[in-house]
Parts: structure tokens; sequence; C-alpha cells
């Protein structure tokens, strides 16, 4: 029996995720979450049967089932629907509702093409092929999916389990995957997301508490907040965050939300039937979304008013691609804006002149609010599907790379994480043996020096890319586990947050007592330091102490000349 996957696209960087699967006779894409459509005609072999002087394609796969509406996992199917009509497409139900978001200028009926299947119900697509849709968290709608294919030489039933996106947290607005009805699925092959690889990031109310301290802080400090998000899921969770946190609720405070992600907020209230019971209760109170009597105010934006939003203090959503200037208009700061972060993927450095053009004062800070799993979630759920192979997929390749090297997965599954255009055959046996690797060994030197150790480490490390995670900070954590010693980088954000309720001591000479320092920058230009994120108790030859008591800054802070 063949069974294989076609890795189209596996989700490194921006690339989305389209895997085709191979079982017995028939052909099924997953997803279609490639940026450049045109890249789709890669997957569309020529009809040989076509007259001569015809130009056409065959119909590459069976049928398309898609995870979410996402775009790294949908943006792909219009063209793909453009060029075979006649091609299935299959999602949850509340998937095919929020699907068109995906193409904002294209009418909403040309987009009415994905059909809907129910949860939890096995459908027989083709002769021996059952597909099962299975909750999973991350966004309303999203799905875990099972195909199931019966050989009809051996009677054997052969199973792949996609996971799509999944969380098993619940979140504002969605519910966690329930693992115990994966439980005893026992799946020969399982396709797992796997963005966060071997990170450990805490619980999501730890994160949303600390981000709505953040904000709360910026508000009392009459700044505008400008949050820049994408039109789906982290949008509207934001909002329900700023909605019912004891921050907030009651506030004398306008939230304007603009653009895509108003429009999120409308599909979402479109399907509110669909959402958690909690929801539902929330909106029969209150608005879930719009509401201008209850405080805090939640508006939609007028784009013609979009330069009046800052003048009292406000939160404004929109969206990631926006010109801020539209929002930092003159008399209207000073401004915080707060952009999501991404793990394993760098987020773009803002070039300074662009801030430096803006009519007022801008400070940029990113905030992290999980919507995946962590590693102890993915393992979690691997060993409880417990399947003879595992593909690792969309996630930066040193993050999948690492999670592959884990010894509690390694010792027990085939492992594999795949790059696009590769073809991965899935043999399936009665026992499972793991083909050993080597593992990667360095050279380097250890120096012991009167309260020290130094390290010193060859230039093949240093060439790797997981070095910059690994030592953008300098700063590094040792543990003894076992006999072993363990040392890992501290990133910014772990630096950043460990210290930020730090109180120094004003006759220490570091950055947390320098003049300079504010939303966790150097904003001394005669510094070498100057608009880079540094660390509280970092140190540069700039630097100048704190005025001393009693005496007053320009609007409350200093001012870099």
């Amino acid at each position: 029996m063949q069974l294989e996957c076609l890795a189209y696209s596996v989700g490194h960087a921006d690339e989305g995720v389209c895997v085709g699967m191979q079982m017995g006779p028939y052909r099924i894409l997953l997803d279609c979450g490639l940026p450049d459509p045109s890249a789709l005609r890669e997957l569309f072999p020529p009809d040989r049967t076509a007259p001569v002087g015809e130009t056409r394609r065959r119909q590459p796969v069976d049928f398309v089932l898609v995870a979410n509406a996402h775009a790294d996992r949908a943006r792909g199917l219009l063209y793909l629907h453009r060029a075979f009509p006649k091609l299935p497409i299959y999602a949850s139900e509340v998937t095919t509702e929020l699907v068109h978001l995906n193409w904002p200028e294209v009418e909403r009926e040309q987009t009415r093409f994905c059909q809907a299947l129910p949860w939890q119900t096995p459908v027989e697509f083709r002769d021996g092929l059952t597909v099962q849709l299975f909750r999973a968290g991350h966004l309303p709608g999203a799905a875990a999916i099972l195909l199931t294919y019966l050989d009809p030489d051996t009677g054997r039933a052969y199973k792949v389990l996609h996971t799509g996106d999944f969380f098993l947290s619940n979140s504002r607005l969605v519910e966690g995957l329930p693992l115990e009805q994966l439980r005893g699925l026992d799946p020969d092959v399982a396709i797992v997301e796997a963005s966060y690889g071997t990170a450990r990031f805490p619980h999501r109310r730890a994160l949303e508490n600390e981000l709505a301290e953040r904000i709360n802080r910026a508000i009392a400090e009459q700044k505008r907040v400008l949050m820049p998000t994408p039109p789906l899921g982290l949008g509207q969770e934001l909002l329900m965050l700023l909605r019912s946190h004891h921050h907030f609720t009651g506030r004398d405070l306008d939230i304007w939300v603009d653009g895509s992600v108003a429009d999120g907020c409308d599909a979402y209230l479109a399907l509110l039937p669909q959402l958690p019971s909690s929801v539902q209760n929330f909106a029969r109170h209150q608005a879930l979304f719009w509401d201008d009597r209850v405080r805090p105010r939640v508006r939609r934006v007028v784009p013609e008013e979009r330069g009046e939003l800052g003048k009292s203090p406000s939160i404004v959503l929109c969206d990631l691609a926006i010109d801020w200037q539209q929002y930092c208009a003159p008399d209207t700061g000073p401004w915080l804006v707060l952009l999501p972060e991404h793990p394993g993927q760098p987020h773009p450095e803002l070039e300074r002149a662009v801030l430096d053009r803006l009519p007022v004062r801008v400070e940029v800070e990113t905030y992290l609010l999980t919507d995946r799993c962590d590693v102890n979630g993915t393992t979690q759920l691997i060993h409880n599907l417990h399947p003879q192979h595992v593909l690792l997929v969309r996630g930066a390749p040193n993050y999948l790379a690492d999670l592959s090297n884990l010894d509690e997965l390694r010792n027990r599954y085939h492992l594999h994480t795949p790059h696009a255009g590769t073809v991965v055959e899935l043999p399936i046996g009665e026992i499972l043996v793991q083909p050993s690797e080597e593992p990667e060994v360095y050279e380097g030197e250890l120096t012991e020096h009167p309260g020290e150790i130094a390290m010193t480490f060859p230039e093949a490390i240093a060439r790797d890319s997981r070095w910059q995670n690994f030592a953008d900070t300098g700063l590094i954590e040792a543990r003894w586990q076992g006999d072993e010693l363990v040392i890992r980088g501290l990133s910014q954000r772990e630096v950043l947050s460990q210290r930020s309720a730090a109180r120094f001591d004003p006759a220490i000479d570091c950055c947390g007592t320098c003049r300079y320092y504010r939303g966790r920058r150097c904003w001394n230009r005669g510094s070498p330091l100057y608009g880079f994120k540094v660390t509280p108790d970092g140190y540069c030859p700039a630097f100048e102490a704190l005025p001393s008591e009693g005496e007053v800054w320009e609007d409350g802070e200093p001012t870099p000349e």
C-alpha cells in the first residue's frame, strides 16, 4: 500500500503550509497556504489528452482539506478554485464562513467554494477513504483532520492525522483541543504543527495579564496605544482581553478597531452560536465587540478620522501593514506601538529614520500572546497519538530540528522535518526501529579563572543560524542536570521581563538609572546603543544619571536632544 507525503510547502518562515498525501490510489491536498499563487502551477501536471493547440492541466488531487482560515493555510485556495472549479474543497463550517477574509478585494459570492464538514463524524469521500474533523483550538473552526484508508487487499486501516494549528489551552474566544477525543485514534502518521520548537512559555493567562499591565501603564502615562495585528484571531482575542480585563472594565476609555480587523469582528459576530458557551453568555449581557454605552467604548474607525483618534488616551487595533502616520498625527502623541512576536521568526527591524519622520514621539515594543502549543503541549499530543511517523511542519528550520532531536521523541518515533519540494515515503511496519544518528560534536575550550569559567566555541557554532537567537543578549543561564551542565542563551524578552520590575540603586551607573532609558530602549543619540533594546543593568560610555529629586522633565520624561 502506497503511503507518502509530498511537501509542497511546510511553513518555514512565511511560505505557508501545503502538504499532499498519497494514500493508496488517492491524492489529498492538506491546506493551500502558498503566498505566491503562481507557485501552484507546479502542482498541475499537463493534461496529455488535451486537443492539439489547447493547453489544459490535470486536476492535481482528488480533493482539498483545510485546517483553518488563517492565511498560511488558506490564501492559495482562491487561485486553486479558479484553476479547477470542480475540485472539491472541504473545511469545518466555521472555517467556510471565515476563509473569505483572505481576499477582501473579492466579492463575497466568489469565495463561497468551501464545503462544510461536521465535527467528529466520519464522512466517506471515496471507496474506503473517510475523513473526520476534531476541534483543534487556536482559532474558531480550526480542525485536526483524520484520514483513514481501508486497504482492500489486506483489510488493514491506515490512518493519517493532520493537526493543523492546535492549542491545548483555552483562549478567550476558543476552547482548547480536547486531547481525550484523540486518545485511542492510533494514527500511523501524524503531521504536527511545531511552530515553537523546544521553547517553553508561561501560561496564556499569565501572558495576557502581563500585556494588560503594560497597556495599563501606558494609558496611565497619557500615552496612546497602537496595536497592529493580523485580521483574524489575535485581533479579536485582544479586543476581548481589553473589554473584560479588570484593568479596563468600567474605565472611561475608547478602543478603536480599524480595517480588516474590524471585518474579522463582524465575521465572529455572524458565527456567535458556534463560539464557546462562555462567549455566548457574555454576549447576552452586553455587546461582544461594538458598544458605545459600556466602558470601555469599542468603536469602528472611520478612515477619514484616523488622525483624530490620538487626541485623547485611546487604544487602536489596526492592520499590520497600515501606515502608522495615519494615526500618529501632530498633536496626538505620545504613542506606544505594540507588535506581536512570532517565536523562531525574527521580527522586521524598523528603520530609525521611519520613526524619526513621525511628527510625535513613538515607542515600539513587542509582546507575546501564544496561540499554539510550546514543547510541553506538542510532545504531550504526540505521545497521546503514538504514531509510527511524525512529520514536523510550520516553524523555523532550527526550531523543528531542535524538537526532532529530543531523545523522548527520537527514541520512539520516526521523525521527519521535510523541506519544500520533497517527498517523504512512510513505510508502516509492526515494530518501530528508529535509525540512529550521529550527534554533531564541536570542539571547544574551557578555561577556569578565579571566580569564573571562560568557554571558547569554534567558528562553526557562530556560523549556525541558531547562534543569533542564542547570543542576541550575550547572557546565558547555566544549571546542572545530573552530571551534565546545561547552558542556554537568554532572549531579550526573558531578560526584559525579569528585569522590568527590578529596582536599581541610583548610585549604580547602569541603563536602568540613565536619563535616556525609556520603553526598554536607549534614546541617547550620542550612545552606540541609540534606538536599540537594552537591558536595565547594561552600561555604555554615554551614561547620564537620572535627574535629582525635584527636577522636572519635559513631558514627564527625559527628552533626547
